[in-house]
């Protein structure tokens, strides 16, 4: 159960890390995928953001998401391989892709810091409040979710 409850956390933080702050690009939003682009429209209420504002994000996560698209690979790889090991109840082979996992995870966090800090810049001070009030309240309910 608790490899479980790891595996969602691993599986919750890559797609954060690539879609958190994502805009549509279009009316239409990602191909028609659940919710179309709702997040980011519904961050850019709440922060109020300028269409200026939306443009900077778009472009920023663009560039993120191909400037980490191999490691992004890697990770949905290991994830993949990790699933099947648990079905098929390899413990060895689990036991042998706990450190890569670990390692991704790390490095995932260091790029969703990353490109936190270059979302403030793009904020005004009372929009950076704001952000920062709504990553903690994400981070307490995916932190009560891992618990259960």
């Amino acid at each position: 159960m608790q490899m479980k409850k790891w595996l969602v956390a691993a599986a919750v933080v890559a797609v954060s890390a690539s879609l958190a702050f994502a805009l549509p690009q279009d009316e239409k939003g990602w191909g028609g995928h659940r919710g179309k682009g709702a997040y980011g429209e519904k961050l850019a209420r709440k922060l109020n953001l300028t269409d200026a504002q939306k443009q900077q994000l778009r472009d920023l996560n663009a560039k993120f998401r191909a400037d980490n698209a191999a490691f992004f690979q890697s990770f949905r790889q290991t994830m993949s391989d990790l699933r099947a090991a648990k079905e098929a109840n390899d413990t060895a082979k689990l036991d042998a892709l706990k450190p890569a996992l670990e390692s991704q995870k790390a490095q995932m966090k260091q790029l969703r810091d990353a490109q936190d800090a270059k979302i403030l810049t793009i904020l005004t001070p009372d929009q950076q409040a704001q952000f920062k009030a709504l990553k903690a309240q994400h981070e307490s309910r995916m932190g009560k979710r891992n618990q259960q």
